[in-house]
């Protein structure tokens, strides 16, 4: 199983890494934007929708979304801050009220668990993360700033898996996740904040301006938004009775599986840098 979740994990990173140097923005952003349809379609069973017809309209309404978003926010011309800083600062908000469900559960599941709200949700948690990863690509050196992006969600998450397995002991949302720890937790923040010593030291001349402390604050929101992707996801699929929310990814799950983290981070990054100046 471990094999396999490695040779899966390998696999994903040197498509990724291709995608970034070879494709055009408005390539990487379809590709995008595909994947996020396919987490879109596994999330949808976690929603409590069966039937093919009901699922196939949840991706539809997802891929509207995501065509308003793109249009709105002029991603594929030239994005403008004023129109993307909006949707960046609502999609925080967003995560922020997640987070509140994630430590009251399962008490907050009377708020969300019908299938209204838990299709909205998965439009709020897939919908900001493709705008925000766009926006992303339209920066100088945007498919360094998605590396980035990724390699501080990988941070803490192997941060997490490794402390927490050496120091565990303190649950840090035991009806959500009981496998996750509070020293997991801290053991992630602390791998991340070497990554942004290490960014920021060798910053290029764009990010010149960027501070050590505006850095570290950037990665630091960065990596807790993940954990509260994570989570949240998590927290749906408890609720459904959802071990994994697909197939598709040997020894990873589905595609959900691996966009969760993401999904939180992805906008808390892009309006970090926004705010940065970069």
């Amino acid at each position: 199983m471990l094999r396999q979740r490695v040779i899966t994990a390998l696999v994903m990173v040197g498509l990724f890494l291709a995608a970034v140097v070879f494709l055009s923005v408005s390539a990487l952003a379809v590709v995008l934007g595909l994947l996020v349809l396919a987490g879109g379609w596994e999330w949808s069973r976690m929603a409590g929708w069966e039937s093919g017809l009901a699922r196939a309209l949840f991706v539809f309404v997802l891929a509207a979304t995501l065509v308003a978003l793109g249009i709105h926010c002029q991603l594929l011309a030239e994005p403008s801050r004023e129109l993307v800083q909006p949707v960046l600062g609502l999609a925080c908000l967003w995560w922020s009220f997640a987070l509140l469900w994630v430590k009251s559960y399962p008490g907050s599941a009377m708020m969300w668990s019908n299938r209204f709200m838990r299709s909205l949700m998965g439009l709020l948690i897939l919908a900001p993360a493709w705008t925000a990863a766009v926006y992303l690509l339209s920066y100088p050196m945007g498919g360094m700033l998605m590396v980035l992006m990724v390699l501080i969600v990988a941070a803490a998450d192997i941060g997490a898996y490794f402390a927490g397995k050496a120091l565990g002991k303190h649950k840090l949302a035991p009806e959500v996740s009981p496998a996750k720890t509070w020293e997991g937790f801290w053991g992630g923040e602390l791998a991340v904040a070497i990554i942004a010593l290490l960014v920021w030291y060798f910053l290029p001349a764009q990010g010149a301006h960027i501070s050590l402390l505006t850095a570290l604050t950037v990665a630091l929101a960065t990596s807790m938004a993940s954990v509260v992707g994570d989570l949240s996801v998590s927290m749906v699929k408890r609720e459904s009775g959802t071990k994994d929310s697909g197939s598709l990814l040997p020894g990873h799950g589905g595609v959900l599986d691996r966009l969760d983290s993401l999904c939180g981070a992805a906008p808390v990054f892009a309006l970090g840098l926004l705010l940065a100046g970069w």
